[in-house]
């Protein structure tokens, strides 16, 4: 059994397939700024202890006083710990100085004389520049790893290298048992910034860019979310068909839902996307189903007042509400926010208010429909119903659904629109989709009263709508 060093972060651990292996040499690399000496820190806070303290040494790429002035941010970071478990030291002088053989000579007597678990070099790049030529840092790479392997400690080499050709190009990538690459890159306003393994010896790790964000908390990591296909059955009849909280629209739908499907509810501006969604999850919450309402539109103060005209409340102890600002959202952390949100309520019912917003956050169609795909599945498997509200161009006569080719993933789709009766301006609704189901794809017309939806009569193309 291969024993594993924890990062602190259970989520990036799991990309690591459990952490990475003990007694191992990784590099960390990226472009400055990418948050390498942070993710160091934090496995030097971690997992550094008496038996086995962590050596953290300072090369002239980043001055050694800019380095603890940084650390001391983190929330990790004990300053008790610095001199008893956790030893700094800067080889910059003797480096620049007296070059690369002076510098392994120091750092031979450290390890000598901490004997560390742990061993960070940053800037591990910048011994390259002190090298005469390849031969003499390919030297000087054969001695120091010969020197690490001599004790049972983890090593992570910092350096600031880019994109794919230093990695051909360098020797130390070849030493390396692993290798993690940090990087952000620019999307309209955006900044997205991804980690990837880009190698690791022994270990089953996710593959793919994995999202995270810096803080002083330390890197947080969001895996990329693309479940597999899965060959395990699991219930998906429940307890039977669940209501949709409006009596005639669940005959539509062949007297409600199953439970965990998904729906879909498009329509244009205004036509009661939104209500139907308020409906779904109050309905349940009345029957002592938690429901979760995940809003990209109104704040709280807003969907407070349009649920408590409709005499609900946002006080219910079976409804929870979710409410981000869609200009100030990171999509890989919405999602898992939601599944611990839903795994920490029971949630049984979730409203997604509007997949517009949450779509328009990333200009990575693909990423979009992968995230979109494994949320649907995992609510499926654990009877978790999803109401998803989707806005469409067309105000009446509608002809395209979405821009994001996403229909398909849910159970039922529920198509709201205008029709035109002369002067009169009429609200209708359609159930084009309903998976299992015998469903009534009728054009039925609906109106808003002061009780929520109320369903009326079945509406004729050539004599009701025009």
């Amino acid at each position: 059994m291969i024993e594993r060093l924890p990062s602190g972060d259970t989520k990036l651990d799991r990309v690591l397939g459990g952490g990475l292996p003990a007694s191992s040499i990784t590099i960390v690399a990226g472009p400055p700024g990418s948050g390498k000496t942070i993710l160091a820190h934090q496995y030097v806070f971690e997992n550094a202890t008496q038996a086995k303290p962590a050596l953290y040494i300072a090369t002239v790429s980043e001055p050694f006083d800019k380095i603890l002035r940084y650390g001391q941010s983190l929330a990790f970071f004990d300053r008790k710990a610095v001199g008893e478990t956790v030893f700094y030291e800067d080889l910059g002088t003797i480096l620049a100085s007296r070059g690369l053989t002076a510098a392994l000579d120091r750092m031979d007597h450290l390890l000598k004389e901490h004997r560390p678990g742990l061993i960070v070099i940053d800037s591990f790049s910048a011994f390259r520049d002190f090298a005469t030529d390849d031969g003499e840092f390919r030297r000087f790479l054969h001695e120091l790893a010969a020197r690490l392997s001599a004790f049972p400690a983890t090593s992570f080499w910092i350096g600031e290298y880019e994109g794919g050709d230093d990695a051909a190009h360098s020797p130390e990538f070849t030493i390396a048992d692993a290798i993690l690459y940090l990087s952000a890159r620019r999307i309209s306003e955006r900044e997205l910034r991804e980690f990837e393994v880009r190698k690791l010896r022994g270990s089953d790790f996710l593959m793919g860019r994995h999202a995270y964000r810096l803080s002083s908390e330390g890197v947080d990591v969001f895996p990329r979310l693309a479940d597999p296909a899965e060959e395990a059955r699991y219930d998906a009849d429940g307890a039977g068909r669940i209501s949709s909280g409006i009596k005639a629209l669940d005959d539509m739908l062949a007297d409600g839902y199953w439970p965990g499907a998904s729906t879909l509810v498009a329509g244009p501006s205004g036509c009661g996307k939104t209500l139907i969604g308020l409906h779904f999850v109050f309905g349940g919450a009345q029957h002592g189903e938690p429901g979760l309402i995940a809003t990209l539109q109104e704040n709280p103060t807003q969907l407070e007042r349009v649920v408590r005209s409709f005499d609900w409340s946002l006080a219910d102890d079976h409804v929870d509400v979710m409410y981000r600002s869609p200009v100030d959202i990171y999509i890989d952390q919405w999602f898992y926010e939601l599944l611990e949100r839903i795994e920490r309520g029971g949630v049984r019912r979730v409203l997604i208010d509007s997949l517009d917003d949450l779509g328009f956050t990333t200009n990575d169609e693909v990423r979009f429909r992968e995230y979109m795909y494994s949320l649907v599945q995992r609510c499926a498997r654990n009877g978790v119903s999803i109401m998803m509200t989707l806005e469409v161009p067309d105000i009446a006569r509608v002809t395209h659904l979405s821009d994001f080719n996403i229909s398909h993933l849910a159970d039922n789709v529920l198509l709201l629109q205008y029709v035109w009766a002369g002067s009169r301006v009429r609200r209708a609704i359609t159930v084009l989709k309903a998976r299992a189901s015998a469903l009534e794809p009728t054009v039925r017309e609906f109106e808003i009263a002061p009780d929520g939806i109320v369903l009326g009569d079945e509406l004729e193309y050539g004599r009701d709508v025009g």
